[in-house]
């Protein structure tokens, strides 16, 4: 009789974003009249840019070709992509990586998903809390989280990032961890962390041998100068950290995939018997073994955003994004609202009103009280914010990747129902 992984059963039965589907679904089925607007998911809805649907139409006429064709490619990534890569987003930084460092996947959600399977199975981890779903659960499918008790898993160690802190994550020094997972610009609350912080972070990890996962999926819409694009800004992070890239929300690629994880080769791990052991080589043995590579036609699209006209036509999508975030977070506060960043990130981080708290009482999620009114009364979807952890309960999340005309229709819906 072939067992089941019981892992996957204490898993929450959906997804977060499923859950929100399903509810969604059901306000349609009861008001089918109802126009929905939805600034809940994180999907992009602004067009591949020309730079990128040119490089892809090129690349699938060179496919169309005896000549051109081409079969499974490398697992590690093209060439050309790789040294794109090492030219625009890490040489203009003064950060020199090599090129068989670079791995292109095909999107960072595999990839943050998929690192885990380099540590041992009883290695302890700690997140910021609220924290980005795929980290916790690709954990807890391997039985390295524990399990679920009232939210909190009981082998991981949460690192609260809330207005009362600065949403500034406290190093968990009383706790015993093996692997630190970061993302910044952060996914759910659009905070960013500085130079220092980031510091403090690396030497902390240096000074107990521990790892960092470092998802830096954001980082192009990061427009203050002081704050880092990436972990190996800082000196030391080599030896300590793997950073995840994605450009999904970059270029608009959720439907093409194509991203790229860093593994540098100083960055070792431990063996019981106390020897060091290289993770470069063993991630690329893994991917070798488990994936196929990207496809060529997404790589090829890749590499167009690195041309002085892709770079150009993805910042104006960008920008397009920001004025959607600027515009939510400027009406938001002027309603009383009380919202944080939409700065450097697309993610605005609301708190929900006192009112909700009495959801609270009734032992009920103020976060999914709020989401609920908020689609019943306005129309509008936003994110609960405890789906993404504890530390999210009393908040929720509005994205920035609607259209300009949506954004507006769903805040001056939000404004009216408010009032």
């Amino acid at each position: 009789m072939a067992l089941v992984n019981e892992h996957f059963l204490k898993l929450p039965n959906n997804y977060l974003f499923a859950d929100i589907a399903k509810k969604v679904n059901a306000f349609k089925a009861i008001h089918p009249k109802a126009d929905v607007i939805s600034l809940g998911i994180g999907d992009v809805t602004q067009p591949l840019c020309p730079a990128v649907t040119e490089a892809m139409h090129r690349a699938v006429d060179e496919m169309a070709t005896t000549q051109g064709f081409r079969g499974y490619g490398p697992e590690q990534g093209y060439d050309f992509l790789r040294e794109a890569i090492l030219k625009n987003d890490f040489l203009p930084r003064g950060i020199h990586l090599d090129i068989d460092e670079i791995f292109v996947n095909d999107g960072a959600k595999s990839d943050t998903g998929n690192i885990q399977e380099l540590i041992r199975w009883d290695n302890s981890i700690g997140v910021t809390d609220p924290i980005y779903p795929v980290y916790i659960d690709s954990n807890v499918m391997i039985g390295r989280a524990g399990i679920l008790i009232n939210g909190r898993w009981s082998n991981v160690v949460y690192m609260p990032c809330v207005a009362e802190n600065g949403f500034v994550p406290r190093m968990p020094e009383n706790s015993h961890v093996d692997v630190i997972y970061l993302c910044y610009p952060n996914n759910p609350t659009g905070m960013v962390i500085s130079k220092e912080e980031l510091r403090r972070w690396v030497n902390y990890a240096l000074r107990n041998d521990i790892l960092i996962f470092y998802d830096a999926a954001y980082e192009a819409y990061i427009t203050d100068p002081k704050i880092p694009h990436s972990i190996y800004e800082i000196k030391g992070a080599r030896k300590c950290a793997i950073e995840f890239h994605s450009y999904s929300k970059t270029a608009g690629f959720t439907g093409v995939r194509c991203g790229y994880t860093v593994v540098p080769k100083d960055l070792t791990a431990g063996t019981l018997d106390g020897k060091r052991v290289a993770l470069n080589p063993l991630w690329n043995r893994r991917q070798s073994t488990k994936f196929n590579g990207t496809s060529y036609i997404s790589q090829r699209a890749a590499e167009a955003i690195y041309t002085p006209e892709g770079k150009e036509q993805v910042r104006k999508t960008i920008d397009y994004y920001m004025h959607n975030a600027h515009t939510m977070l400027s009406r938001l506060r002027a309603l009383g609202y009380e919202v944080y960043g939409g700065e450097n990130a697309p993610y605005i981080w609301m708190k929900t009103p006192r009112s909700m708290e009495k959801g609270k009482q009734e032992n009920a999620s103020p976060s999914w009280r709020f989401f609920e009114e908020l689609l019943y009364g306005a129309h509008v979807v936003c994110t609960p914010g405890v789906g993404f952890g504890p530390a999210g309960e009393g908040y929720v999340r509005f994205t920035a990747f609607g259209s300009r005309e949506a954004t507006e229709a769903a805040l001056d819906r939000i404004e009216k129902w408010h009032k």
